[in-house]
């Protein structure tokens, strides 16, 4: 059985970013090189020698700090439903990852090509009906200044990752802004501690952020207990929906009914995302084992990979989904994953956002 495209040493996460040990010492000085080449560049940032200027709405940025997904985008998905229930108008851009080259900013729809614009910003689009706006580009600054040009209505803005895009200027709610920057944390917690490639970190653990979102059943680490103390937290909970049929939507069979139907060797249960376990583990507390097989973060599909699989149900998640809809395999079925924003996130967002623009006092 081949394998889908797009595997590579950063999406396949090596072992030694788990756990100290002699390959990760060895390779710690050049994380330190790592680390001072990153703190010359906030440096530089910081300095604003190219004279950025502030977005004219809020900035809401879903980041992370290890390699990889950590689920940040059904995060996206729950905190626009839940803002617009607020009475904004958010908007949402991202950079399209595992997109073909995008020579200027596009708008992305539920009928998109994912290999045009990014598998995470459509399942976004179809997962909320197309009810936001939602730009993709690398510089983020183009994307957001596209999207108020097209939707000047919307006066919040999110960003599907960016900790790392230095020319994106922001005013973080903790310095008085009204900008808000999130690192998403899932059980995997920092690993080993280390920056890259020693370990899994693009900054250290200690960076700063006005808020942690934490997602799955988080392990104890080590390396940032006391990173952790007196600092704002948010667990979210995630629940599985209803499976549905891959080329039939509207046809649905519970996770219950799954678990009963099928054996375990007549099951598989397919990953392409940041943390293919955590989607197995979810499945496993519902009763469902099988064969597990986790990919590379954006793993493309092709119907041949589908059919040398030996199983009568094959389970999928929503993000593999959008790049599987020319697949015709009845086996298929798709498990939509959702997340709950807590009330005292809620709250805590209102109260940044309601702050008056700072900018407009500074000179």
């Amino acid at each position: 059985m081949s394998l889908p495209k797009k595997s590579s040493f950063f999406n396949q996460a090596p072992r030694f970013w788990e756990r100290r040990g002699p390959t990760s010492l060895v390779l710690w000085p050049l994380s330190k090189v790592y680390g001072w080449i990153n703190q010359a560049l906030d440096l530089l940032n910081e300095l604003n020698l190219g004279r950025r200027k502030p977005q004219v709405v809020p900035i809401i940025i879903v980041g992370n700090i290890r390699v990889g997904g950590t689920g940040k985008t059904p995060i996206v998905i729950a905190l626009a439903e839940r803002i617009a229930r607020m009475g904004w108008k958010p908007g949402i851009i991202s950079r399209g990852y595992g997109a073909s080259t995008l020579s200027a900013p596009r708008q992305v729809h539920s009928d998109s090509n994912p290999a045009e614009v990014g598998d995470e910003p459509v399942l976004i689009a179809k997962r909320t009906d197309n009810q936001f706006p939602i730009w993709v580009h690398p510089k983020r600054t183009l994307s957001i200044q596209s999207l108020l040009k097209q939707d000047p209505s919307v006066n919040v803005i999110i960003s599907d990752d960016g900790l790392q895009h230095r020319s994106l200027l922001r005013w973080p709610a903790r310095e008085g802004g009204r900008d808000i920057e999130f690192v998403v944390r899932d059980q995997r917690g920092e690993g080993n501690g280390f920056l890259l490639p020693a370990g899994p970190l693009r900054e250290p653990a200690s960076r700063e952020r006005d808020a942690t979102l934490m997602t799955g059943a988080t392990a104890p680490s080590n390396h940032i207990d006391e990173y952790f103390l007196g600092r704002r937290a948010f667990t979210l909970g995630s629940q599985l929906g209803t499976p549905y049929q891959l080329n039939n939507p509207s046809n649905t069979q519970s996770l219950a009914t799954i678990a009963d139907k099928y054996l375990p060797n007549k099951i598989a249960a397919i990953a392409a995302i940041g943390n293919p376990q955590r989607f197995f583990d979810d499945l496993l507390r519902h009763g469902i084992a099988g064969k597990c097989i986790g990919l590379a973060d954006h793993a493309s599909y092709t119907p041949e990979f589908f059919s040398a699989i030996n199983a009568e149900c094959i389970l999928i998640t929503e993000k593999d989904a959008v790049k599987c809809t020319s697949i015709q395999d009845e086996r298929i079925w798709v498990v939509p994953m959702s997340l709950e924003i807590p009330n005292t996130l809620s709250d805590w967002l209102q109260s940044i956002l309601q702050r008056p623009d700072p900018n407009q006092y500074t000179l």
